[in-house]
């Protein structure tokens, strides 16, 4: 299978709406010592790593990602002041930065092992917890809609008799586990623990917006699949006709809901 490849400006289309649920997030984190050390892991083009300066202004930053496209971004359009690291999140040990803070914002449901057929990142995220200072904090939020419109009918269509043998039958990688699961694995990662979700009733604009939304995240590695221009166009010609019946526009544009799953746990 090709490596999904991103693509940061139709990421950034949505950038206030994606970055929304990271304010939330750190408002939620206890106070870091003074200039701490705080690593964004799956920072993307860099919108989360200018969240986490503007409420650590000292802070010794660096954001990690897999894609070379999204830090080039992250490093132009970010905040160029962070350090940033080429590295797979799912393999790289943040131990040996001896972080005072984690934050990872819509990046864990990526992480999961290849080949897996659901969500299998717990492990990863006790190593994280395990990696912090005493008293760090871990903090993450995932998507929590992969029981959605938008994600039911991408599975049903990849696995259609015309799309099967291209894009496969099976679930895709990109998967979360239950609220109740993450706060179980924080707890016995000997840390306290806060687990919450919360849904946005989302407003979208302009024609087929959440084709466009989804072309940023989860039709990223379908896209990746589709190298010919042709069945790319008819793809998304299908399942933007499918959207567009399950998200009708109203009077004052697409209501989109966006169910979000937070944590933020301190390591004893």
């Amino acid at each position: 299978m090709p490596a999904t490849a991103w693509d940061p400006a139709q990421y950034l289309r949505f950038a206030d709406e994606r970055t929304r649920p990271l304010h939330e997030l750190v408002a939620r984190m206890p106070a870091l010592p003074a200039a701490p050390v705080v690593l964004d892991l799956g920072c993307g083009p860099g919108n989360s790593t200018v969240v986490l300066r503007e409420r650590w202004p000292d802070a010794h930053l660096t954001g990690v990602d897999n894609s070379a496209d999204m830090l080039a971004t992250a490093r132009t359009d970010g905040e160029p002041r962070a350090a940033y690291l080429l590295a797979d999140a799912r393999t790289w040990d943040p131990a040996g930065a001896a972080p005072d803070a984690i934050v990872s914002n819509a990046t864990l449901q990526w992480l999961n092992p290849d080949g897996a057929d659901r969500a299998d990142h717990l492990p990863l995220v006790a190593r994280w917890a395990a990696a912090l200072r005493p008293g760090g904090v871990l903090a993450f939020q995932v998507p929590g809609n992969f029981d959605a419109p938008s994600h039911t009918l991408l599975a049903g269509l990849r696995g259609s008799a015309r799309w099967r043998d291209a894009l496969g039958e099976g679930a895709e990688r990109a998967g979360v586990h239950d609220s109740a699961e993450y706060l179980q694995t924080l707890l016995g990662a000997d840390c306290t623990a806060d687990v919450w979700e919360t849904t946005y009733l989302t407003l979208l604009t302009g024609p087929d917006p959440v084709l466009q939304w989804v072309k940023g995240t989860a039709l990223r590695p379908v896209l990746s699949r589709l190298t010919d221009p042709a069945d790319r166009e008819e793809f998304l010609a299908a399942y933007g006709a499918l959207l567009r019946e399950a998200y009708p526009a109203g009077e004052h544009g697409t209501v989109f809901p966006f169910r979000r799953v937070f944590a933020v746990a301190q390591r004893r």
